[in-house]
């Protein structure tokens, strides 16, 4: 096992994994950019390096300066956490190059699933099933785009290849914006994942988010630990995310599971992995894979008893998987709230001192923050500043147990979007379950009227 491991992250989730380390006795070093010298786990990090400036660009993105890091604190191995470069195929390859372990996929497999196209191309090789679409990436041909989605039938989806979190898509309705609609998304590729490939999909009308979380290690280990429903969204980013997913019976979900775990057997995968999927009338369809940990795999640990960072840790230092398949065993409900620092329906961020701070407690509760009392909430990075998460032995009394740790949250000083949270915890067709990805904007826009 490692002695030293570097976190190259922030927030919540550079917190969770320095736990996952000391748990494990493992020291663990945190890199900070200057906006973030007061964090908490700053102050309970075994070592400390500033990586540099504010601008997410100068200090969590800079490769040199992380592996420089890691190389003056006689690091082992490197965490990315989630974001920032967690699902950099270069950033993954400097590192095994450095002499480091990377805590997560290959290169060769962050390359394969970060890339929409060849990550599809290879989920159909591996026999899961995907949306209708284009096979591989729009040629420039513009009858054959016309044909395309003549065959697919309207309305269409333009995706970009190297594109996530919600950004360049594009949906068509008609052939007579269809051009354009490929054309612009190109552009916008191109400019913010430099990648201006782009393809076409069906668009689902009415789908859920549902997504299956795996484990696989380096042994040809695979399994997969049930599922998560993360409907609950705005502008593609997630609000609120539970498992198991309402209303799907379970044969449905240990058929796609088995799948994605035998992907991931067929591809080499190794680590924590989400294969995507949307779920409209009974079927399964794969969006793409993340490579990473997800924000929201408490909720699966919560079910599944299994400490999904910790095993991942475990796994990039060559230990097998402690647990099969058939091991695996759902138990209860979880349901994680996202609290993030931003107006509860504008969404306009919203940075700045936390003046009081005061947390939920209780059977069935857990908070992941890295906020406290008098922490200033920096402008520079993501609005989330935490998780509320619950677990009941039935769906109702997660629910229960969710209205009242959103009753007993103080957070003042800054806005939170808990006013949000506590509306949609006793929203009649969010109690009954199964709501589609269009119903909280839906349901947004219905409000301002």
């Amino acid at each position: 096992m490692f002695k030293k491991i570097l976190i190259a992250n922030r927030g919540e989730i550079a917190l969770r994994v320095q736990r996952a380390c000391r748990e494990m006795g493992i020291k663990a070093v945190m890199v900070y950019s200057e906006a973030d010298r007061d964090a908490k786990y700053i102050r309970l990090a075994d070592e400390a390096v500033c990586i540099g400036p504010a601008p997410s660009g100068l200090s969590y993105l800079s490769m040199p300066a992380i592996i420089s890091a890691a190389e003056v604190t006689d690091a082992e191995a490197i965490h990315p956490g989630y974001g920032f470069l967690s699902e950099n195929a270069d950033f993954a390859e400097r590192v095994e190059k450095s002499g480091f372990t990377f805590i997560g996929p290959t290169p060769e497999s962050i390359r394969l699933m970060g890339d929409k196209v060849s990550a599809k191309q290879a989920m159909i090789r591996a026999g899961v099933p995907c949306v209708p679409g284009s096979e591989g990436a729009l040629p420039a041909d513009p009858a054959v785009i016309k044909r395309t989605a003549k065959a697919i039938g309207y309305p269409v989806i333009i995706k970009a290849a190297g594109g996530g979190g919600g950004r360049g898509m594009r949906v068509v309705h008609t052939e007579a914006a269809l051009l354009h609609a490929v054309q612009t998304t190109k552009a916008e590729a191109g400019a913010a994942f430099g990648n201006p490939e782009v393809y076409m999909e069906k668009f689902l009308q009415n789908p859920r988010h549902i997504e299956i979380q795996v484990m696989a290690d380096t042994h040809r280990n695979a399994v997969y630990l049930g599922e998560r429903d993360c409907s609950m969204q705005r502008r593609h980013q997630k609000v609120i995310e539970e498992a198991p997913a309402p209303g799907i019976p379970r044969r449905a979900i240990e058929k796609i599971g088995d799948r994605c775990a035998a992907a991931c057997k067929k591809i080499g995968y190794r680590g924590a992995g989400t294969f995507e999927f949307l779920f409209e009338n009974g079927e399964f369809y794969f969006i793409e894979m993340n490579t990473r940990v997800q924000v929201e795999h408490p909720v699966t640990e919560w079910i599944t008893g299994v400490d999904i960072v910790r095993t991942q840790i475990a796994v990039a230092a060559g230990e097998k998987l402690p647990f099969t398949q058939r091991q695996v065993q759902l138990r209860g409900h979880a349901i994680e709230c996202r609290i993030n620092a931003e107006d509860a329906y504008k969404f306009t961020p919203s940075p700045g001192r936390i003046t009081a701070w005061h947390t939920p407690g209780g059977p069935g509760v857990r908070v992941d923050s890295h906020a406290y009392a008098n922490y200033v909430v920096p402008p520079n990075y993501d609005s989330m500043i935490g998780k509320i998460i619950v677990h009941g032995d039935t769906r109702e009394q997660a629910l229960a147990r969710m209205r009242t740790a959103l009753a007993e949250t103080v957070i003042e000083g800054i806005k939170t979007n808990i006013p949000l949270h506590r509306e949609l915890m006793v929203d009649a067709s969010f109690v009954a379950g199964g709501t589609n990805i269009h119903y909280l904007e839906e349901w947004l826009s219905q409000r301002e009227r």
